[in-house]
């Protein structure tokens, strides 16, 4: 099966995004320092820095191996944020998110990484869906937890977080685990 080239949950339409979406995307979050602060990329200093992230994401799709969203508001279509399900190992699946500052608190990020640990089985045989994140981004903690994720280990000096700086960080590793 394939995955779906687009989702709806009770709040959020997911989908697949598309080189036009880069402009939004750099106003929305990509370029925002206080957005990116934990992300494991650097903060996109202009469009073209996510019209290459866009890029790659495309490609992902095509090639059949990562698969990027896009999540909206379904009231009003606004932007709110990324996510998606990336392969590790064929049965083991790496997933994250970023969201926009004003859709912080708002159950978004909950929301749309619930989607996706639904997604993950439907669409192929695995065994767990993954995440991390640095171990004081309390936020983001709480949404892996309220997911029914579980906390796996703490990797040491394990992920350079550019926003940060250059030095690797320790980070939280939580996972979904999914019997068959």
């Amino acid at each position: 099966m394939l995955y779906p080239e687009r989702l709806e949950t009770q709040r959020l339409i997911l989908r697949r995004p598309q080189l036009a979406d880069a402009a939004a995307m750099f106003e929305r979050f990509t370029s925002d320092p206080s957005v990116t602060r934990f992300m494991s990329w650097a903060t996109h200093a202009t469009v073209d820095d996510t019209l290459a992230y866009l890029r790659f994401a495309t490609a992902g799709w095509v090639q059949n191996e990562d698969f990027s969203y896009l999540v909206f508001a379904r009231d009003d279509l606004r932007l709110l944020g990324s996510t998606g399900l990336h392969p590790e190992s064929k049965a083991e699946l790496f997933t994250g998110y970023v969201f926009a500052r004003d859709a912080w608190g708002k159950g978004f990020a909950t929301e749309a990484l619930s989607a996706m640990l639904e997604l993950a089985p439907s669409v192929r045989t695995v065994r767990s869906v993954s995440a991390t994140c640095a171990i004081d981004h309390a936020a983001s903690i709480r949404v892996m937890e309220k997911c029914g994720m579980q906390r796996d280990t703490i990797l040491k000096k394990h992920q350079v977080l550019p926003n940060l700086g250059a030095e690797p960080r320790d980070v939280v590793r939580y996972v979904k685990r999914y019997d068959r």
